[in-house]
């Protein structure tokens, strides 16, 4: 019986030492990693944690470009349009679908960006004299230079075409430099990257077709 006894009475202790270290490890847990790992969510899960990612860290520099490229891009665009109708060349007809395509899906990310930032989208150029005010920019065409684009046709057009698009697309790369040097939200200095290393693609594509190179 005291054989027992002694047993049973250490089978006890080993089974209240157990609960008790795991009570402790438990603890232990709540004041370690496990507590630090919540002050980690509910710091990256802040108020001002989640404005600061939404918003963006962005500058001058980034709306200003985001704002112009928008507007060069959207001549870009007309452009093109009017090659897909005028252009007797198929390879100028191409080349006007690849612009389009490249260019229609940047003004919506560009436009994004700045309604994310409570900056206004630059309105449509509407005529003339929208394209003279916009003139200013690198490589715009003026209102002039669109009504004789729009004018021209057969091969005149293919060479008039692919003449302004040249000067257009150098004044785009020398835009997207500026943000390449000045900029600060990631994304827009990326798209500047590749607004140069496709445009500058583009121009000596373009050089070539007009045999100057």
């Amino acid at each position: 019986m005291t054989a027992h006894r002694a047993l049973v009475r250490r089978t006890a202790l080993t089974v209240t030492a157990g609960a008790a270290a795991l009570v402790l490890a438990a603890c232990g847990s709540d004041s370690g990693s496990g507590g630090h790992d919540m002050g980690s969510m509910e710091s990256d899960s802040s108020p001002t944690a989640t404005a600061s990612a939404k918003a963006g860290d962005h500058n001058d520099a980034d709306v200003d470009f985001s704002k112009e490229m928008i507007q060069h891009h959207r001549q870009a665009v007309d452009m093109a349009e009017l090659a897909a109708d005028r252009a007797s060349s198929q390879e100028v007809k191409d080349l006007a679908t690849k612009v389009k395509g490249a260019q229609d899906p940047e003004i919506k990310t560009m436009s994004g960006w700045l309604t994310s930032w409570g900056e206004d989208v630059p309105e449509e150029m509407s005529g003339a004299m929208d394209h003279d005010m916009s003139s200013a920019m690198p490589g715009m065409m003026s209102g002039t230079d669109m009504d004789k684009l729009e004018k021209a046709s057969g091969a005149e057009f293919d060479t008039m075409f692919l003449t302004m698009m040249v000067e257009h697309h150098e004044g785009a790369v020398e835009m997207a430099g500026t943000e390449q040097a000045d900029g600060k939200y990631g994304p827009a200095t990326k798209l500047a990257d590749d607004v140069v290393a496709a445009q500058t693609a583009e121009i000596k594509q373009m050089n070539e077709m007009l045999g100057k190179s």
